[in-house]
């Protein structure tokens, strides 16, 4: 603080004594900025520390957050994308029963038999070849099973219908030329 100048020459002028009051309250300022640089300078390292620790908590809590939020973000996103996944997986299997449907349709205009229509003639040809053979009194010749997979049972159909027709004409043919043998 400016401390009060005592009068200890009265022999000074007026002008005098204002000019150096000046001079002491400049002094004064200027030791007590020297001080407050020395005392900045000392505690500025420590503050600088201080400052600098607080930052270091606080990007922790910042990084923290973050990661819990960027997780939360995740764990909602794989949720959606697995919705999503599960609709569109079930809307391909609606399409792919549509279009399931609708070639068994066109396929049945067409005359083409289903694989149920196929199974169910390969057991009707076993059971007649079953009775023929015991009519014949031919030993009974081992039936094959009926193929499991629609598309072998297709395969089967198809090669099996050319023969069919072969031996539908022939039978007939073959028959009438036993007959006329016999007869």
């Amino acid at each position: 603080m400016v401390k009060k100048l005592q009068k200890s020459a009265p022999a000074q002028t007026p002008g005098s004594h204002i000019t150096g009051s000046v001079k002491d309250s400049a002094q004064q300022i200027w030791q007590a900025g020297l001080g407050a640089f020395a005392k900045a300078q000392a505690e500025g390292t420590r503050a600088f520390e201080a400052l600098v620790k607080e930052g270091t908590t606080l990007q922790r809590k910042t990084q923290a957050a973050a990661e819990e939020k960027i997780s939360e973000a995740t764990s909602r996103m794989t949720n959606m994308a697995t919705d999503i996944s599960s609709k569109a997986s079930g809307h391909w299997d609606k399409l792919e029963n549509i279009f399931e449907e609708r070639v068994a349709k066109a396929l049945n205009k067409l005359g083409v038999p289903s694989a149920k229509d196929i199974t169910a003639l390969i057991k009707r040809i076993d059971e007649l070849n079953l009775s023929v053979q015991k009519l014949s009194g031919a030993p009974a010749a081992r039936a094959k099973p009926a193929p499991r997979k629609a598309a072998a049972a297709k395969r089967s159909v198809k090669t099996a219908e050319k023969p069919a027709a072969k031996a539908a004409v022939t039978k007939p043919a073959a028959k009438r030329a036993t007959a006329r043998k016999t007869a």
